[in-house]
């Protein structure tokens, strides 16, 4: 049997910044409608609501001496040591973000240069080879490189590609919109390299659909709810339409995972985790209920699906990248992988952007 390239998981990193910041942190805010209407509803109120819907408990902030790059370097920094893999050898540097580097007390955003050359440059990696650049592609850009960089180690172009995705959404929270208690601070990233194997080992498979006739702007950019804010002028907060996404979440991101399986010749019975995009607690419920429907299973295995954003918060493209290393280092209590299992990594978010992919440790 002849031996075929393949894109295996060699290295991963994550970093969580300092500040804790729980839910009693929203107590003294003022919320408003998107209209500008006041919201009269007792914080205490709001707040329990939004724990019971999301899960979350307490997020990550980044301190004002960080941003986007260097927690990006950080997590990078952890793969690369916990790996012992020689920085010089890694051909790709890719980073997904959204929004680059923005200082505290500001919603203006620094993309020049790019937050993966910036990273190359905190690394102090001198191989001109390694090319560093960014994309953006909402909250799945991260699932999105793991695809880029696999297509670059099956095709011979590269050896060893990091994978990155960091984030700073507290630098982008209205404080008047009650959304923004779903944001956080993060980074995770993950090394790919390419192994000889005469069975499938690596990613397997991938699926993705993009829909902008009607959902392109879901989530958007805009000023903030409350029309008195200081600096309104000069403001660009991320906003989304919650309901909308929730809906459009649990009516198509079966559809994409159950796509992937199919490519990969595997059942839902296969897998032994699915690390989806930690944003809600209830639509990634939702999301395994419909996908193990798609099966004819009406029972989703209670450890399938882990869930860590009642401490970390919503970090965009940190959040599977950060769950695979909390795994992978056996720091997640309960939850483990070993030779041979499946795994399905998937995500949605702005654009509207759906992928997953197949995995077999």
């Amino acid at each position: 049997m002849s031996t075929k390239r393949f894109s295996k998981i060699v290295g991963s990193g994550s970093y969580l910044p300092s500040i804790e910041v729980k839910n009693s942190h929203f107590l003294n805010h003022d919320f408003f409608e998107p209209n500008g209407q006041k919201i009269e509803t007792p914080n205490e109120e709001i707040i329990e609501k939004f724990r019971e819907i999301t899960g979350i408990e307490e997020r990550k902030y980044a301190t004002d001496e960080q941003q986007a790059s260097d927690l990006a370097y950080l997590a990078a920094k952890d793969a690369l040591d916990s790996s012992n893999i020689d920085k010089e050898s890694i051909d790709y540097i890719l980073v997904a973000h959204n929004y680059g580097d923005i200082k505290p007390n500001s919603t203006l955003t620094s993309q020049l240069p790019c937050l993966a050359a910036k990273v190359k440059n905190l690394l102090q990696i001198e191989n001109p080879r390694c090319i560093a650049y960014d994309i953006l592609f909402g909250c799945p850009g991260w699932v999105q490189l793991m695809i880029q960089a696999n297509y670059y180690i099956k095709s011979g172009d590269a050896n060893r590609v990091l994978v990155i995705g960091a984030e700073t959404l507290s630098r982008v929270c209205d404080p008047h919109d009650r959304d923004s208690m779903i944001y956080s601070d993060g980074a995770g990233a993950t090394i790919l390299e390419a192994s000889e194997s005469e069975e499938e080992t690596g990613i397997l498979s991938h699926a993705m659909r993009t829909d902008t006739k009607d959902q392109a702007y879901f989530l958007r950019t805009d000023i903030s709810d409350n029309a008195d804010f200081e600096g309104n002028s000069n403001s660009h907060f991320i906003k989304m339409y919650g309901r909308k996404i929730y809906e459009y979440a649990i009516t198509n991101v079966p559809g994409v995972v159950k796509e992937s399986i199919d490519k990969a010749g595997l059942d839902i019975k296969d897998i032994k985790k699915i690390l989806i995009h930690q944003a809600n607690e209830k639509m990634d419920e939702a999301i395994g209920k419909r996908l193990f429907r798609l099966y004819k299973e009406r029972e989703v295995p209670e450890d399938i699906m882990p869930i860590i954003l009642q401490k970390m918060g919503n970090n965009s493209v940190a959040t599977v990248p950060v769950l695979y290393d909390q795994i992978a280092k056996g720091t997640l209590n309960g939850h483990t992988l070993n030779p041979g299992d499946y795994v399905v990594f998937a995500s949605v978010g702005a654009g509207m952007n759906i992928n997953s992919f197949v995995y077999k440790v």
